[in-house]
Formats: structure tokens, sequence, C-alpha cells
């Protein structure tokens, strides 16, 4: 069945404001040689969804930059593809503030569409998913809106605010719940979801008679009575790109192989723009144990439990432990570097010493020189 695909490439950049300050959550780096969008986009196109809208809002040069025309996804195409939606998509839009909002400035985009369903999806998620599955399940139920979920073990005092679903016997959403005060094993609404195209047209087109404000409250938490909403559960390997804490613990626990084959090896392969870079060079003084080092990389110094973009250089004498080094950051001689997260270009002079904590990383801003 043909099928739309939405992506929110800014819906949650304020939760981390430190990397999304120049650019999109989207187009944050990740495991060192991806983009975040690279995973929700790799998902759509491997479930056989080749027409795809991103949604901006701000920031969004560096994604525009990585995606291009989408020939990585195989979708720069004469017919669908891949298609970058402003915030203005009506004369009488503002900046969306929702999500809700963000679908409804879009709507032109939907209504000039001929596919029957829509995959929405934020880029927050980091997981190797079959669409395809949860639109046959879709079907299968007649649903109106099918939401993906996991099961989550929260523990008590866990203070993020999240969307909760409770299920019947037969999978039917009876009640969602937004708030911080969950505990024990919930499902977690991901913020993927099947919906069908001219269901959301009319959700769209009765917004300001319903008073819809928000996907969530609105339609989700006040339609489970009037729509046919279920829930599919996911059970694949998943990581939630909510805080930097998360950020950095999600990335490091990559360089276990057992993960990375839970998210690279257990679906379809995951795609992102190409470069032509020199293969990493460790020089003699250098040594890597347990890191994952993009290409272009050159080592002369220590590296330990890291993630290295492309294009780093870590000098004779540096020690770099537990970090994530974006594209082209330079360590010189003789500094000590731990629990940091820098991002690109930034540059450590000789004999720094820059540690931070699991719990919070110690972050450089681009371009930041130390």
């Amino acid at each position: 069945m043909k099928t739309l695909g939405v992506i929110f490439s800014n819906i949650h950049d304020k939760e981390i404001n430190e990397l999304t300050a120049t650019r999109t959550l989207a187009s944050v780096p990740y495991a060192g040689r991806y983009r975040l969008i690279d995973f929700v986009l790799s998902n759509m196109v491997n479930s056989g969804i080749y027409k795809v809208g991103i949604i901006t809002k701000y920031n969004y040069q560096s994604l525009m930059e990585h995606i291009g025309s989408g020939k990585s996804w195989d979708l720069s195409r004469k017919n669908g593809g891949l298609t970058i939606l402003p915030p203005y998509g009506r004369d009488s839009a503002a900046v969306y503030s929702s999500r809700f909002e963000a679908i409804s400035n879009c709507a032109y985009y939907l209504r000039e569409a001929t596919e029957t369903y829509v995959v929405m999806s934020d880029c927050d998620n980091v997981c190797n998913i079959d669409f395809s599955k949860v639109l046959s399940y879709h079907i299968e139920k007649h649903a109106d809106i099918t939401v993906v979920y996991r099961r989550k073990q929260l523990e008590e005092g866990d203070k993020k605010v999240r969307t909760k679903l409770e299920l019947d016997s037969g999978g039917r959403v009876r009640k969602v719940i937004t708030g911080n005060k969950h505990s024990g094993t919930v499902n977690v609404f991901t913020n993927m979801l099947v919906v069908n195209r001219k269901f959301l047209l009319s959700i769209i087109d009765n917004a300001d008679e319903l008073g819809y404000k928000s996907f969530s409250r609105d339609v989700l938490i006040r339609g489970v009575d009037d729509y046919n909403i279920y829930g599919y559960e996911y059970t694949g390997y998943f990581a939630s790109i909510d805080t930097m804490a998360n950020y950095y613990k999600h990335s490091l626990q990559l360089l276990d192989k057992s993960t990375r084959d839970q998210l690279f090896r257990s679906g379809g392969a995951i795609y992102t723009k190409v470069r032509d870079s020199a293969p990493c060079k460790i020089d003699d003084t250098g040594s890597v144990k347990n890191s994952l080092v993009a290409d272009g990389c050159v080592i002369e110094g220590e590296v330990e439990n890291s993630i290295l973009f492309r294009g780093v250089k870590i000098a004779k004498g540096a020690h770099v432990k537990g970090s994530i080094l974006f594209n082209n950051v330079l360590v010189d001689s003789g500094s000590y570097v731990n629990c940091v997260i820098a991002d690109k270009f930034s540059h450590i002079l000789e004999s720094r010493t820059l540690s931070g904590h699991e719990t919070r990383p110690y972050f450089l801003p681009k371009n930041t020189i130390v």
C-alpha cells in the first residue's frame, strides 16, 4: 500500500539545546559518521516509503547540506522522493510550537498526496524499525491511528515528561496519559505513528472548531473514545535522545558490539551521506582501545572508550577517554580529555585538562578554543 512519510526535524530541539544551538535535532551527529535523521529516513526507505516530507523550523541549513537531494537514501526521484517543508505553509501560519501545528501548516502537502497512509516520526529515536509491519497491523485492525510504543521500566522519581498508553487485550488504546509521575513498567509512546491520510486531513480541517492545538493532548488523549487508536509494540533496540546525558550514554553504549549489532544488523541498512576521506591514520606513538574512529582521523596520542568523528586529530602525548569528538576537533599534546563532548572545529590547546562526568559530560560548543 502506498504510504507517505512525514518527519519532524525540530520538535525536541530544546531538550538538548547545547547540540541544537546551530543545527536541528535531525542533523545532530551520532555514532561517528551518522546524523539522527539517518535512522528514521533509512527506516522509511527500508520499509518501502519513497515519498518523504521533512518539516523544518529553524537552523536547518546543516540538515539541507546533509540530505541534499536525498540520493544517499534513494530518494532523488522524479515522482515522490524527498521534500523539505518550510515552517510557513499557509498565509496565516505562524512558527509552529507543537507537532499538531507543524502538520497543520503543511496540510497542502498532504492534500496534494495520493497515498492512503501517513507514517509520522520525530528524530529523537534511534532504532531500526520496519514500518511495513506497523502498517500491516494498522490495516488489520482497521485503525484510524496506530501508535508505536515500547515497554519501559521507569524508576521511582523519574521526572521526564512522557506519554503513557493503556491498552485492552485486543491492542486498542483505552487511555493516554502525559506527565512525569509514572513508575514501574509502562507503555511509552515513541513519537512514531501511522494514520490514515484523509482522517488526518479531516482533523486538521476541523481543528479550529474542535479546539485542537496538541496532537498528544487533543487527538490522542481526547480521542481514545471517538477514534480507533491502536498500539503496536516495538521490541527491538531503541535509544531516546532526549537529554545530553542520554545522548552521551546511548552513544557510548555503541562501543559494545552486541549493542551495535542490535541497531545496525537487526533490520535494514542505515544509510548516510557518503564522504570521501583518507583512512584513519594511527601513528607509532598512538593507541586506540574500544573506540569508534571515523575516516580522516590522525591519532598520535591515546584514545580509549571514545567516539571520534571524521577529521579528528589527537596529538602525541594527548589522552582522550570516554569522550565524543565531532568533526575536525583538535587535541594538542599533553592534554587530558575525559567525559567530554566537543562540537566540530573545537581546539583543545597543549597541556589542558578537561573532565566531566557520565551523568553530566563537559560540553565544548562549535569552534571553541580552550
